[in-house]
């Protein structure tokens, strides 16, 4: 598998250098200075191109574009916010970029209630705590019919847990939730963040997915004209927030999406923390249906909890085997090559490594994205590939 690793950009506290020293070839990144749904400029992509480039690494995949409010929720305007879209695709292709990670999760991207979870291991890692959000999306942020969304039994255990929390407490949740994390464009207050979630009255499962499906058919035959391929993330978490929809959460999402528009350039990036954190998503019999579309790979592990919280784990560790799912994609990387494609390498990356060593205390830190952590991820997930090569696939 192609060795990668996501950098912020130049102001990214992690160096190319850096990368470089962790043994990473391939680089995914993004303009991340443009939010708004706008085109992204050539220049500024071969611009941002140079840069990777004279550190002797190589822009592998883009991650990511991002899709617009409007195309979301299906309002008139989404026409030429797609129309934007296609012209990015266009201008990627032009710079020699054809491998595009993409999600279609509404109002918030990841979502973590815990920035800086302490581990045996005396390490951080990011944490999903379903109490903690319950009581915060109930209690303090008040959204509306709220209660709705929760079993009572959930209820009377939010509500408890709501009475352990300190203002301090409290605030740093809601930071977590709704502040805005590192390098995304999405902040709210309380105020704005219930207008955002109004936008969705209307909108369940199937319009949400409607409108995904509308989207895949304005951008795929774009794609495909100039050889890229597009790759969308799994929700993460992979159920509902906020009462919000979450249509790329399971096999059946991915059935769905890769059957509207049927075309390589209309693929899958296959996170194993996303689907991992549901127990009912096979990741090995997912990459054995869908391997000839899956065009990139998120490698990192998480641990589930009874009550629905999970907490990111060692990368070899956790609710996932890691050793089946790299066997699983390395044999897809072999039966493309017996087929002949050449294009039979999968990106990868070590995602979400824990806070460790020098790392800790440092006041510049993009959270799950520090450097020792994730180089020590991509160590151990390299170990594997070099044994299952030598073993399995000699």
């Amino acid at each position: 598998m192609e060795q990668c690793w996501r950098w912020y950009g130049p102001n990214d506290p992690v160096t190319l250098d850096n990368i470089r020293q962790a043994g990473a070839a391939g680089i995914v990144t993004a303009l991340h200075n443009i939010y708004d749904g706008s085109a992204w400029p050539v220049d500024a992509i071969l611009e941002r191109k140079r840069i990777i480039e004279a550190a002797g690494l190589t822009w592998s995949v883009v991650e990511s574009i991002p899709v617009h409010n409007s195309i979301k929720t299906g309002t008139p305007e989404r026409e030429r916010y797609a129309g934007w879209y296609k012209d990015t695709i266009r201008a990627l292709a032009k710079a020699g970029i054809s491998t595009i990670c993409y999600n279609f999760m509404p109002v918030v991207d990841w979502t973590r209630t815990d920035l800086m979870y302490r581990l045996p291991t005396t390490g951080y890692a990011l944490r999903f705590d379903a109490l903690d959000f319950a009581a915060y999306d109930v209690f303090v942020l008040k959204r509306t019919n709220a209660e709705a969304n929760y079993s009572p039994a959930r209820l009377e255990e939010a509500e408890a847990r709501l009475k352990t929390l300190s203002t301090e407490d409290i605030d740093r949740i809601e930071r977590n939730l709704i502040a805005g994390l590192p390098a995304t464009e999405r902040s709210y207050n309380r105020e704005t963040m219930r207008d955002a979630l109004a936008d969705y009255a209307a909108i369940g499962p199937a319009e949400l997915r409607a409108n995904l499906a509308w989207f895949l058919k304005e951008i795929i035959p774009a794609a495909e004209e100039v050889g890229a391929r597009m790759c969308i993330h799994p929700d993460d978490p992979p159920f509902s927030l906020y009462g919000l929809p979450r249509v790329v959460s399971t096999a059946d999402d991915a059935r769905f999406i890769l059957g509207t528009v049927d075309s390589p350039s209309n693929g899958l990036t296959f996170c194993t923390g996303s689907y991992g954190v549901r127990a009912d998503n096979d990741l090995v019999a997912m990459i054995e249906e869908f391997g000839p579309r899956i065009h990139f790979a998120h490698l990192r592990n998480v641990t589930r909890e009874k009550d629905g919280s999970f907490y990111e784990a060692e990368h070899l560790e956790g609710s996932t085997d890691m050793a089946e799912v790299i066997l699983a994609l390395m044999k897809e990387e072999a039966r493309r090559r017996k087929e002949g494609r050449s294009n039979w390498r999968i990106p990868m990356r070590p995602d979400h490594g824990h806070l460790l060593a020098d790392d800790i205390g440092k006041t510049k830190i993009n959270p799950g994205y520090s450097l020792i952590g994730r180089l020590k991820g991509l160590a151990e997930l390299r170990g594997i590939m070099r044994a299952v090569e030598r073993f399995q696939l000699a």
